[in-house]
């Protein structure tokens, strides 16, 4: 393999995903791989490190995940974080048992040897612990590099160089030096060099393409979200004109959607794009649904059978692109994912392709969110195309709560658009991982004109994450949302009251349905 690659090896951890991507923020590419990859496969592909993740398991217990002890033989570095720490001990020779005291949340960790994986890190620093067991006694083949006030293996060193282990969590922003700790093993320890760039990868991803699809004609649907636009703009600066783009108006599109689409792909890009207004089957089809996942059933058949409709009408079409993402691989339960696999089947590796007949093209698979939007940048997108906040696949249907129709459309796709406009206008947008309105199905008492109402409520949603997994509420300042409150309510016909949700993920999602 050309690029310098460490492996991550996965026991089930909620940060695995977040380790793949603090390697790759060192400008150093990274796989996830399940516990049971051979050693053999790691050598073959010359991976220049190994990290071994945390998990939920206990390593004394039944059936608890380990790895191939020969990856400890391959020559490269191998750093345990937490669980990984711990499993790695017991394969060298080390006591593991469950912890005096637990660790969890911030802790205080005494640096004891400052050298190597804690070059540069204070004496004292905080990091971010989450364990019930730890390691109780080693061998003399191991050092301890840090400490504390309950756990005296924080971290440690096998005295071959080749193995490393923390307790601690280097990866999240709680630990405020962790990403120092990280460096640390990927450029002094595993000795890379730190050359993945956006620019490299997409020429290599060109040069696939086109060995893939040869003269084939391939079919891509836009959406006008990040991934879909990146998608198109990849492939067409791959294959050209043999590339056909599908927008389906589905009828519950934010406002200006489809006219912002068709001037960007169409009359900046000069691509092949493809319209289908659909709006009149999905809307006929959502009549009286107020189900949320009856909605996204029928939003799902009725897009295959707008997208099939035009699709059968372009010849020598054998592909279908696809804007599926790394996470979406991982979450799916793909080979290569992890034990956190199966929690859902995006639509994105979905039955989809199958449904048409085409063979799938998936350039940004093994591409994170972030790493998308460089890549958008690298191709000429707009900033407000690549930076756009997250829209669900059913469009606006999960942000009516209750019956769908035109006229309850109309009034979300205003408020919306406000809101929006004011958190731009706040300079707060890059700022927010995804904002939205939504409009509850409950109309409230108002007083508008001297006279009484009785009209709909929006709800305004915004989140701060790095990962979508976990997400708390953006704190806009008042003003802010007084503004959005009062342009919404004297601007959008039907609304006497704005309301903003400032519930956390978990225990409540992003959207409301």
């Amino acid at each position: 393999m050309s690029r310098e690659t460490i492996a991550i090896i996965d026991f089930g951890s909620q940060y695995g995903q977040l380790i793949a991507r603090r390697v790759r923020e060192q400008k150093v590419y990274s796989v996830i791989y399940q516990p049971d990859v051979p050693a053999a496969k790691l050598a073959q592909l010359g991976v220049k490190g190994v990290i071994l993740s945390g998990g939920p398991k206990s390593v004394y217990a039944e059936n608890a995940p380990s790895c191939d002890p020969k990856i400890f033989e391959l020559g490269v570095p191998v750093l345990g974080i937490c669980y990984g720490m711990q499993i790695g001990c017991k394969i060298l020779g080390g006591d593991i048992q469950p912890a005096r005291s637990r660790e969890y949340g911030r802790t205080k960790l005494k640096v004891v040897n400052d050298q190597d994986l804690f070059k540069g890190v204070p004496e004292s620093t905080t990091v971010w612990m989450s364990h019930g067991d730890q390691v109780n006694e080693l061998n003399d083949d191991f050092e301890s590099l840090a400490e504390t006030p309950t756990c005296p293996y924080g971290a440690v060193r096998h005295k071959d160089g080749k193995f490393f282990g923390v307790q601690f969590h280097p990866e999240v922003t709680h630990t405020p030096c962790g990403n120092d700790i990280l460096q640390n093993f990927i450029y002094d320890i595993c000795g890379c060099a730190g050359n993945w760039q956006m620019s490299d990868f997409v020429e290599e991803t060109i040069e696939k393409v086109r060995n893939q699809v040869g003269d084939s004609k391939v079919i891509c649907g836009l959406s006008g979200g990040v991934d879909s636009a990146v998608t198109a703009a990849l492939l067409h600066k791959a294959i050209g004109d043999q590339l056909v783009c599908i927008f389906v108006d589905n009828g519950l599109l934010r406002k200006n959607e489809r006219e912002g689409v068709v001037q960007m792909f169409s009359g900046h890009f000069h691509m092949d794009l493809h319209v289908v207004d659909w709006s009149d089957q999905f809307l006929d089809q959502l009549a009286g649904v107020t189900d949320p996942q009856k909605k996204r059933r029928i939003i799902g058949a009725e897009f295959i059978a707008a997208f099939k409709s035009e699709a059968d009408k372009i010849e020598n079409a054998e592909f279908l692109a696809q804007g599926t993402l790394y996470p979406d691989v991982i979450e799916s339960g793909n080979k290569d994912g992890n034990l956190a696999a199966n929690i859902k089947l995006h639509h994105n590796v979905g039955g989809l392709p199958e449904k048409l007949g085409f063979k799938l093209v998936e350039p940004l698979r093994d591409l994170f969110k972030d790493e998308v939007r460089l890549v958008g940048e690298y191709l000429g997108l707009p900033e407000d195309m690549v930076w756009r906040h997250p829209f669900p696949g059913p469009g606006l249907a999960v942000r009516v709560i209750g019956e769908i129709t035109r006229e309850r459309l109309a009034v979300l796709r205003e408020a919306d658009a406000i809101a929006i406009e004011e958190i731009k206008a706040a300079g707060l947008y890059r700022s927010i991982s995804q904002a939205l309105a939504v409009l509850l199905p409950v109309g409230t008492v108002g007083v508008m004109g001297d006279e009484r109402s009785y009209e709909s409520v929006i709800a305004i949603r915004a989140v701060e994450t790095t990962d979508f997994m976990t997400a708390d509420f953006s704190h806009i300042p008042f003003e802010v949302l007084g503004t959005i409150s009062s342009r919404i309510i004297n601007e959008v016909r039907g609304v006497n009251r704005v309301c903003y949700d400032i519930s956390s993920k978990p225990p409540a999602t992003i959207e409301w349905e």
